[in-house]
């Protein structure tokens, strides 16, 4: 058997080479940042005030991104019309939106100038402040509302036709129904749910930097960008990292303690038929909050859309030439995520015998999500410093970090579909003979075409609307396009800014569908 095992250690070797680099760029460059800090850190009363505003919007954001997402999901869950099926798939697209384009369209929507600003005017209100807290909770819920809703109507999909069936025949009712069926599977969900959304929150940059007005409403990672721009201040910046890293563990540890396993069973995959909610006003109701819901989702994207057609012809020369620095390090991330999630996947799936080696380099993988960009790309500048000019590097380094920040999405795609290909022909490419780089090209590749392209679109789209590590070392020449997006913000020039987010939000979203159609194309049946 040991003879046999042999040839999978180039897979092995490559796997943990793959933690390996990821454990460098999470807590190695923590490491190196504390390294160089010329001075035992000290966390002042503006820390603590950011550790506390950072904590405190992250759980109102989860709260109400989940409060609003749990009666969407259930009308999904209990209503067929037509469109349903493009509802659902719009609910993911904010999650691939660069973060400074929905901003712009929020500020279109809620700023003081906005819309509903406008509207609210004849009747004597004064115009909304989106700046500071409501401000930075309110882009939390419009990114996260859908993914939690995503999250929840999974659960409601995995309650069996057949209960509804049989409660329908008890002779139940809306509120025995969500007592029997809903509110356990809720209770087995929602933790889940809420853990993602926190982590997510806690570790936003971008949001906090446009709308968070000022000391008062400053997060970590904000805080962190601040100590190394402005004060240079590398043991600090390390501490609230770890901090980071700290808030994230519990919220991972709360989300397990509190999760309730509940199992319904199989069922036969029939069409969920919902006899419960059959009358006019639950129907109606369930119609309201999802026009409110698409509403809330889409209004932004539109004024976006809208104001920036007009300005789209006029933008500067340096709005494309930094799409196109875009979109190199776009196709760079994608290539790294891939090639450091098909490796983990691979290594995760062959050390199946042996879970606890497994479940460590399914660890690391995810520990990015935990991370903060900022330390990552200043520890990174740190260890290349004597070696080469950090500035000139700006960009590789960017792709790399964002590759880190891609993978835990790629891992949830890529493992479960390279466990199916091991299952299934495993044994027979063994006794085949069929094995290496032989193996994943002619079997375990052309299974796993459609999460591959799924990972790749989304780890293409998440790196262009990408404004982090860049920001710190960028100089005026090497801007990404949403740091020149950004730039033009700050100096008014919103027309410009707007004819940007529109570029900016046509090639994230294309580059998700050219990558997630390829990876389907020849596979449909």
């Amino acid at each position: 058997m040991a003879r046999r095992a042999q040839p999978l250690s180039p897979a092995l070797a490559l796997g943990w080479g793959a933690a390996a680099l990821l454990l460098a760029l999470t807590l190695g460059t923590i490491l190196a940042v504390a390294w160089r800090a010329e001075a035992a850190a000290r966390l002042g009363a503006a820390d603590w005030a950011a550790i506390r505003f950072t904590a405190w919007q992250a759980l109102l954001s989860a709260a109400i991104s989940v409060a609003l997402a749990i009666p969407a999901a259930r009308a999904l869950a209990r209503r067929r019309f037509r469109g349903r099926g493009v509802l659902i798939t719009l609910l993911g697209a904010p999650f691939i939106l660069p973060v400074i384009v929905a901003v712009l369209g929020l500020l279109a929507v809620f700023g003081r100038a906005g819309l509903v600003s406008g509207l609210i005017a004849p009747l004597g209100l004064g115009p909304l402040s989106i700046y500071g807290l409501q401000g930075v909770v309110l882009a939390n819920v419009f990114f996260n509302l859908p993914l939690a809703t995503r999250l929840i109507l999974q659960g409601w999909h995995a309650i069996p036709a057949e209960h509804f069936r049989l409660a329908a025949q008890l002779g139940m009712g809306p509120a025995e129904i969500a007592r029997h069926l809903e509110r356990p599977m809720l209770r087995a969900v929602v933790p889940g749910a809420f853990a993602a959304i926190f982590l997510i929150c806690i570790t936003s940059f971008a949001v906090a930097l446009t709308l968070g007005g000022g000391p008062r409403a400053t997060t970590v990672e904000l805080a962190i960008y601040q100590a190394f721009r402005f004060d240079f201040d590398l043991g600090r910046a390390a501490l609230l990292a770890l901090v980071q890293f700290g808030l994230c563990a519990i919220a991972a540890a709360a989300a397990l303690i509190v999760a309730v396993p509940v199992a319904f069973g199989a069922g036969l995959d029939r069409t969920v038929q919902r006899w419960d909610a059959g009358g006019r006003a639950y129907r109606w109701g369930d119609a309201a909050l999802l026009t409110l819901v698409a509403g809330f989702l889409l209004l932004p994207l539109a004024m976006v859309a809208a104001g920036g057609l007009a300005a789209l012809p006029g933008l500067p020369a340096s709005v494309f030439e930094a799409a196109l620095r875009s979109l190199a390090v776009a196709l760079a991330s994608t290539a790294l995520t891939l090639g450091l999630g098909i490796a983990l996947a691979s290594a995760i799936v062959r050390l199946r015998d042996r879970p606890r080696r497994a479940g460590f380099l399914e660890a690391v993988g995810y520990l990015s999500i935990a991370a903060s960009p900022m330390v990552i790309g200043t520890g990174l500048f740190i260890l290349l410093f004597p070696v080469a000019d950090p500035v000139a590097l700006a960009l590789p380094v960017t792709a790399l970090v964002n590759a880190a920040m891609s993978l835990p999405f790629a891992l949830r795609a890529l493992i479960p579909a390279i466990r199916d290909v091991s299952e299934t022909y495993g044994r027979l490419s063994e006794s085949l003979g069929i094995g290496g780089w032989t193996r994943f090209r002619l079997v375990t590749l052309p299974r796993i075409r459609r999460p591959l392209g799924f990972a790749a679109g989304l780890s293409a789209a998440l790196s262009m609307g990408d404004l982090g590590v860049i920001a710190l070392f960028a100089d005026p020449d090497q801007a990404t396009l949403p740091l020149q997006l950004y730039r033009l913000m700050a100096a008014y020039r919103m027309e410009d800014a707007t004819g940007a987010a529109l570029l900016l939000l046509c090639l994230s979203l294309a580059l998700f569908w050219i990558f997630d159609r390829g990876g389907r194309v020849g596979t449909d049946t």
